[in-house]
């Protein structure tokens, strides 16, 4: 039985299409739009339509801008020698959050996964190593520590190796506020081996 109008269930419905939007957070949203003023909801249907007409990939590292390079890439104060290759833009987000990463990215959109299909030519490969191509010191691997995620970082630093530019991967292992008693063993194992001076 449909509770709601023709209108009102499309956009539920539409809305509850988006990633991590549930039925009843689809619902929410729905009536927050309708009670927005007009102009409240003119501008966000154009922050969205321009957003899809507008944002392309930087053709440097491949995030996502609307411009021709980032505001990463075109920074001069940043380390262009070194490049930190991650799975995708929110990544790279989570990494600048921090504030102290001074180098450059490169967005793989994705990660190898021949369960799903994906291999290496499905992903921004190619174009790292053209970008390698210039002067490179490193390259940090900051993929998921995901089966996928591993089996990537892998395949890039055999990629890699043979040019002789410096590749390091992420650390990993337990996380802040951590129980060590409900980490599983690869982890502990990834700590230990992680393991630092104090």
């Amino acid at each position: 039985m449909e509770y709601y109008s023709r209108q009102i269930s499309r956009l539920i419905q539409e809305l509850s299409a988006l990633p991590g939007i549930g039925a009843k957070t689809a619902q929410r949203l729905a009536f927050h739009i309708l009670n927005m003023s007009e102009e409240a909801v003119q501008a966000l249907s154009a922050s969205i339509i321009e957003a899809k007409q507008n944002v392309c990939y930087c053709r440097e590292c491949y995030t996502l801008t609307d411009e021709e390079l980032c505001p990463i890439c075109k920074d001069s104060a940043r380390d262009h020698k070194v490049i930190m290759v991650v799975e995708n833009t929110r990544d790279l987000a989570a990494y600048e959050k921090t504030g102290k990463y001074e180098g450059v990215y490169h967005v793989l959109h994705g990660a190898i996964s021949p369960m799903l299909g994906i291999g290496p030519n499905d992903i921004r490969l190619k174009e790292l190593m053209q970008r390698l191509a210039k002067e490179v010191d490193e390259v940090i691997i900051a993929t998921n520590s995901s089966l996928e995620g591993e089996t990537t970082a892998m395949y890039v630093s055999k990629l890699i190796k043979p040019t002789g530019i410096r590749v390091t991967r992420i650390a990993s292992g337990v996380p802040v506020g951590g129980d060590l008693e409900y980490i599983d063993e690869v982890t502990l194992l990834r700590a230990l081996e992680g393991r630092r001076e104090l």
